[in-house]
């Protein structure tokens, strides 16, 4: 008997498909009905994970393949049409899936629980964790958790996963360098979390709720086109059919993102283009040079938290208001002078005002709020509002 090789890396056969992943999905499958299964119940229901790779007809010929070998290993017996597990494949389906013999009785169970956990290195969770993969809310936050290495005690809650994706955007707004052994709840209003928490995305945005947070990311990282738990589970197992070493994709790195202005001034620049090409030929002119390509911007470029505070502490008395004793900054103007002096960190507002939060509570900068208003400062205050705790901040204040 062979039944090792089960678990032994090998190589792709010709459609890109591991071939001792695909027997385990296959064993997995047949071992989960106890009485037997027909081979085109099989085989339909697991084409979705092999149908990005696989015409029905191949699927077919490359399932039998994979029957005929589990056959001659002893771990299933074909009689005509049905398949049935032997009580070694049922045991050896058991060892890999991390369950008890006999196996559940329902495919769909099994998939949802067992398999996923395996497939996302959970076996070893509890049986309350592994049953919450079963539902989308639990899928969505295992795969979070394992993609971001997040430990949240208790019930994971949305909320909690927010917070949790906000520390981690967080920290990579500072260039992931540390923020002074600082933990614990940041003190972002829900709205401001959810918001740099959005700025893991593919396309930084908020997302309106924390569940739509969730689900977004989590198909991200899925590599699933859409949110819900079918096309998740279908995505993760595509990937370990393929043999990804790991089946959630790297979390994306932060890249410069163009201003307002400078959209605006491309959009202007190709309509000129279209009128000019619109009108009689004039002499030719030189074209000028092109522009060299920007390097995208990495997060190692970022400061950590003393470097940021030393930065933010610099800018704010260029623009200082006030008397001696009682100078301070907008936080906005600060924010227009490091977007444009310190372009190469590619920060985004959120980023900055939740990193100006964190820089306050460590001590690094003091911010103030203002206590008087009027018409021709409103604008500099609404953009400068910074949300901490309690309280709303709007001004950094300049030492001496």
């Amino acid at each position: 008997m062979q039944a090792v090789a089960l678990d032994a890396p090998s190589a792709a056969d010709a459609s890109g498909l591991k071939t001792d992943r695909l027997r385990v999905l296959v064993l997995a499958r047949i071992a989960a009905t106890s009485k037997g299964v027909a081979r085109a119940t099989v085989a339909e229901d697991l084409a979705p994970y092999v149908s990005h790779r696989l015409s029905p007809a191949q699927w077919r010929s490359v399932l039998d393949a994979q029957v005929a070998a589990l056959v001659a290993d002893g771990l299933v017996v074909a009689t005509g049409v049905k398949l049935e597990a032997t009580p070694a494949g049922q045991t050896r389906a058991g060892e890999l899936l991390g369950a008890k013999v006999p196996l559940l009785a329902v495919w769909a169970q099994l998939r949802d629980e067992r398999l996923m956990a395996r497939v996302l290195g959970l076996e070893k969770e509890t049986a309350k964790r592994l049953k919450q993969l079963g539902r989308p809310d639990g899928l969505r936050a295992a795969i979070l958790q394992k993609a971001y290495h997040l430990k949240i005690k208790g019930v994971v809650t949305p909320s909690r996963l927010r917070a949790a994706l906000a520390a981690v955007a967080l920290d990579r707004a500072f260039g992931n360098k540390g923020r002074d052994g600082l933990g614990g709840k940041l003190g972002l209003s829900a709205k401001a979390g959810r918001t740099l928490a959005g700025q893991l995305a593919l396309r930084p945005r908020d997302f309106g709720t924390d569940g739509r947070l969730v689900a977004a990311l989590a198909a991200e990282q899925a590599g699933a086109v859409q949110t819900d738990m079918g096309s998740l589970q279908q995505a993760i197992l595509r990937r370990y059919l393929e043999g990804s070493a790991s089946v959630l994709a790297p979390a994306p790195v932060a890249q410069a993102k163009p201003r307002k202005k400078a959209a605006r001034a491309k959009r202007r620049g190709r309509a000129e283009g279209q009128a000019i090409a619109a009108a009689p030929a004039a002499p030719a002119v030189p074209a000028p040079a092109p522009a060299a390509p920007v390097a995208p911007i990495m997060v190692s470029e970022r400061p950590d938290l003393a470097g940021f505070g030393k930065t933010v502490r610099q800018l704010a008395v260029k623009d200082a208001q006030g008397w001696s004793g009682n100078r301070k900054t907008y936080i906005s103007h600060i924010w227009r002078r490091l977007a444009q002096e310190h372009a190469n960190w590619g920060l985004s507002e959120i980023e900055f005002k939740c990193m100006l939060a964190e820089a306050h509570r460590a001590g690094h900068v003091a911010l103030a709020n203002a206590d008087l208003k009027d018409a021709a400062s409103l604008k500099d205050v609404q953009d400068s509002a910074v949300v901490y705790k309690n309280a709303v901040f709007h001004f950094v204040r300049v030492e001496a």
